[in-house]
């Protein structure tokens, strides 16, 4: 699908989306638990799915209707061989990966586009360590043998999703996580432990050691509700910062422990203005400025925050950013061609991208100013942007559309649908319609 916009200024309010991350790990904790839970979540997207399917191939019987999730927890583990499809969900395949490893599932996994590609090591020495039987055929993924509880050791430099992984498995078995070298992502390992302890088991960390005492089956808590997802109220909170009008985005819960919330602290150490008040968040057209973004924490706010830059006055240097190669696609390769599509000055680096922002000095009437720049849009008549498949740069080739001097058409729109299928209708909402006339 292919996505035509013209130059369109955002403005207005949208409602923030449920997070899929805390989606993801309420699902689980659900399906491990002693009794039914329904879990508040108001809408889904391809990511979820995948995750709701893969939980009920395992045995849980999972509902989905008027925006609440049912489930009835496994109550039996399968003896027979399962298929488990996860889609391109990096997240259910490293959940579920030590979850089925440590009840004894024979199963096979069969991942789809990059998935297959992306990084299972040294999750998967780990879990064959202790007993795990593993391999890979293309883009299927057989497991059989059981890992029982004990203490691993893991490197915290790859995924995040992999130490979340070992503490989901390990609730129904107890243990201790070793997290050896610099842990990337904190916030998502927090946020796997504040669902664990919603459902009753308290992870104790000591500096680099998670502690995960035996909870089987987990405790429901009969209802819960899936917070407002920063990651995706990223791209209209600087819609509103680099626009011409303010953006209010609603129902976000500032004291969420998702990691992307620092959009916030991050677009206002640049400059930008924005407003807090109780479960809203109000950007405002703002002057932003080159600054260093260390991404270690926050990888998945770099394509958006990639846009910011190349309107900004100056440099900005991200760094630590190397894990978004082998994300949905070699994400700092797909901003930099997006970016230099859109007439921007970008180069990538080994583990991040130099941004040269198109902010200006503005003299009115005897008074200097700063103020961002527009995206020239390159030498051709339409700005043709590929999506790679990745929906981060779809939505961040949206943003970058409203600052752009010509008509931006975005090819491969659909790939929003992996975690936020309502992103057009949210931005058509938000379009200027007097502008439009």
């Amino acid at each position: 699908m292919t996505i035509t916009l013209h130059a369109p200024s955002l403005k207005g309010e949208v409602k923030a989306i449920a997070s899929k991350s805390e989606v993801h790990r309420l699902l689980i904790c659900a399906s491990l638990a002693n009794t039914d839970t329904s879990i508040a979540c108001s809408e889904i997207n391809a990511d979820i799915e995948a995750t709701q399917k893969c939980l009920s191939a395992l045995g849980a019987d999972i509902t989905y209707e008027n925006g609440y999730f049912h489930v009835k927890p496994i109550c039996r583990v399968p003896e027979e061989e399962i298929t488990l499809l996860p889609g391109e969900s990096g997240s259910t395949l490293r959940f579920l990966l030590p979850i089925v490893c440590g009840l004894g599932i024979k199963c096979r996994f069969i991942m789809e586009g990059r998935l297959s590609n992306r990084p299972l090591s040294p999750l998967k020495e780990v879990l064959e360590q202790n007993g795990a039987v593993i391999t890979q055929e293309g883009n299927i993924l057989y497991v059989s043998g059981k890992v029982h509880g004990g203490t691993f050791s893991i490197a915290g430099d790859v995924s995040s999703q992999f130490i979340s992984g070992l503490l989901f498995m390990l609730s129904a078995c107890g243990g201790t996580v070793t997290v050896t070298g610099q842990i990337h992502s904190l916030p998502y390992i927090e946020m796997t432990t504040a669902a664990l302890s919603e459902f009753g088991c308290n992870v104790v960390k000591t500096k680099d050691v998670y502690e995960v005492p035996m909870t089987a089956p987990l405790l429901s808590p009969k209802t819960i509700d899936a917070k407002g997802d920063w990651s995706n109220a990223a791209f209209f909170i600087t819609a509103g910062v680099i626009g011409k009008y303010p953006v209010k985005i609603t129902d976000i819960d500032i004291n969420s422990k998702q990691g992307d919330k620092a959009i916030i602290n991050v677009l206002r150490e640049a400059g930008a203005k924005i407003d807090i008040e109780e479960n809203t968040v109000t950007a405002w057209p703002s002057t932003v400025f080159g600054t260093r973004i260390d991404a270690s924490q926050i990888p998945d706010l770099v394509p958006i925050l990639s846009i910011a830059a190349a309107v900004a006055v100056g440099q900005t240097v991200i760094y630590a950013a190397g894990r978004l190669r082998i994300k949905e696609s070699d994400r700092l390769a797909a901003i930099c061609h997006m970016l230099t599509g859109f007439g921007a000055d970008c180069q990538e680096t080994e583990d991040g991208l130099i941004i040269n922002g198109t902010g200006k000095t503005v003299c009115n009437a005897g008074c200097c100013r700063m103020v961002c720049g527009n995206l020239t849009g390159g030498p051709d008549e339409v700005v043709r942007i590929s999506s790679h498949n990745d929906h981060r740069i779809a939505m961040s080739a949206a943003i970058a559309a409203t600052c752009c001097l010509k008509k931006t058409e975005i090819s491969g729109a659909e790939a929003v649908n992996k975690s936020y299928p309502l992103f057009w209708e949210d931005y058509h909402t938000l379009t200027n319609k007097e502008e439009e006339k």
